[in-house]
């Protein structure tokens, strides 16, 4: 299907089966997680989606990974948006969670979002090993070994004596942001017990050209398209992708990883077209 509907479906399946595991509660937490979780492009739960779809899955049979997936990227921004974090005011367009709420509901709403996501996988309907795998696989991706020890490196580069080496920011970004999309992209297959060997590589190639795009906006993007501001790194003295490849190189860069990442699907044929127009889209955002 187009991507635009792709991304639709995958925003609407996540938030319904989300709203479906907190049928029964009530207050603000769950007012605060329904908000941080809603606005974002839904693009880690399509990858979910149409990975389990390549596979013979349906959203039926895939929505709570793809809604386990969104919960762990919302909770990893209500936490990076705190003052004690990037003391960001803006997110998806909207009040961050601490500023529409506090900070203390948003350390809580990142907690609840985080323990939400692992509850979804052990209700993934795949046979034991499977969703002993996926569960495995994502708290590594989530924590030290991924999103967390990459933010910690992250943080640590702020106040080194000298700025980080090309090499060490990728190794850095494989973490902190592409962990989480080679989940997303690995889990399809997952599910159906297939290999996951040619997704892991186009989620690994996306997921770097998702961070370096990321640099690139940070120069030369839009707010008001991007929903949250931009200028941030040249202002701290970050070094990134663009500080050192240059602006020109770094969208060569990406552009590379976004071909590399189609040529990985070259065994689904036509039936992972969403997924190589997801590529493109990575190297297209906030334009």
């Amino acid at each position: 299907m187009p991507l635009v509907h792709a991304l639709a479906e995958a925003q609407n399946t996540a938030e319904a089966r989300l709203r479906q595991a907190l049928k029964g509660t009530t207050g603000t937490i769950r007012e605060a997680m329904l908000y941080a979780v809603k606005g974002g492009k839904g693009l880690r739960a399509m990858l979910v989606l149409e990975g389990a779809r390549l596979h013979g899955l349906a959203p039926t049979a895939s929505g709570s990974a793809a809604a386990a997936i969104e919960c762990i990227h919302a909770y990893s921004l209500v936490h990076d948006d705190l003052p004690c974090m990037d003391d960001d005011d803006l997110r998806r367009g909207r009040p961050t969670v601490h500023k529409a709420w506090d900070e203390a509901i948003a350390v809580l709403v990142g907690d609840a979002l985080h323990s939400l996501a692992f509850e979804l996988v052990v209700d993934i309907r795949v046979p034991d090993a499977a969703r002993l795998d996926l569960s495995r696989s994502l708290a590594r991706a989530a924590g030290l070994r991924g999103m967390v020890g990459g933010q910690a490196l992250d943080i640590a580069a702020e106040t080194a004596p000298e700025p980080l080496s090309l090499e060490q920011i990728t190794d850095l970004q494989a973490g902190k942001t592409g962990a989480l999309i080679e989940w997303a992209a690995t889990a399809g297959p997952v599910m159906a017990g297939a290999d996951p060997a040619p997704l892991r590589t186009y989620g690994q190639r996306l997921g770097l050209a998702f961070q370096i795009w990321d640099d690139v906006l940070d120069v030369e993007g839009d707010a008001a398209a991007l929903g949250k501001a931009v200028g941030k790194d040249a202002g701290r003295g970050k070094a990134t992708f663009v500080s050192h490849l240059g602006l020109d190189g770094a969208k060569r860069r990406a552009e590379t990883l976004v071909t590399e990442a189609c040529d990985a699907l070259s065994a689904h044929g036509d039936g992972a077209k969403t997924l190589r127009e997801a590529a493109r889209f990575v190297i297209a955002r906030g334009h």
